[in-house]
């Protein structure tokens, strides 16, 4: 083969990886089936870590049927899952793990809403205090999200998720979830409302006092999202 020949077939690769990266970078669902360690994914964790010291670098979990990654100032998780009989030891480092025996079977995107103000005749209002949340938001918004369904779904194929999307704003675009649950119970101990919907490959857990409680699912529908669930469609 002459140098050419070699430069060209450089080149193709080149390019073909670089539109691999692409289609990733444009749409998060794409990262779905990778392995930790795929360049892919390692390129759309530091375009999201922006240069900031310590983003890209995950707490891992690990467990013997889940491996999860924790980006906490990305507002990101990611899980993965052994396949070909591995099962990872408890308390393993990112160094220790097999990463070729793992898939990303699902990404939690985090939402982190705003501290509302005290009404107050001062010019002074502090945020009401509450604990401090371990991730912070996601760095992205709008951020376009890829819904797959059947051909003969009426439903949309993508949905523009922004910081203060509502429920009422997932359903009238994606219909009736095909599961849902939460929201019972007293408002200061019960688990907020959540709505899967399964052909689309997502869920959402939404936030707020408006999604806990036993009127939750009459207050819900203005809560704004707090994590939403992307996941491989089962076919």
């Amino acid at each position: 083969m002459g140098l050419t020949s070699i430069v060209v077939e450089v080149a193709a690769v080149t390019s073909r990886w670089t539109k691999s990266i692409s289609r990733a970078m444009s749409n998060i669902r794409n990262l779905l089936g990778l392995h930790p360690s795929d360049t892919r994914l390692s390129a759309y964790i530091t375009s999201l870590s922006n240069g900031k010291p310590g983003a890209d670098d995950p707490q891992v979990k690990s467990y013997p049927d889940a491996v999860y990654f924790n980006y906490f100032p990305l507002g990101l998780s990611l899980l993965f899952t052994p396949t070909d009989g591995y099962k990872p030891l408890a308390g393993l480092t990112r160094e220790d793990i097999m990463n070729e025996q793992l898939v990303l079977e699902s990404i939690d995107i985090y939402n982190v809403p705003e501290l509302p103000t005290q009404s107050s005749g001062s010019s002074t209002s502090k945020p009401k205090a509450r604990s401090t949340p371990a991730y912070s938001t996601f760095p992205i918004s709008p951020l376009t999200l890829s819904l797959p369904s059947p051909p003969s779904s009426a439903s949309p194929s993508n949905f523009e998720l922004t910081k203060t999307t509502t429920a009422v704003q997932f359903v009238s675009a994606l219909g009736e979830p095909d599961r849902k649950g939460g929201g019972s119970g007293p408002s200061s101990g019960s688990i907020g409302i959540w709505c899967e919907w399964s052909k689309q490959g997502l869920m959402v857990e939404f936030g707020g006092e408006e999604a806990r409680g036993p009127k939750a699912w009459e207050t819900g529908k203005d809560a704004v999202w707090g994590v939403v669930t992307l996941f491989e469609v089962k076919t």
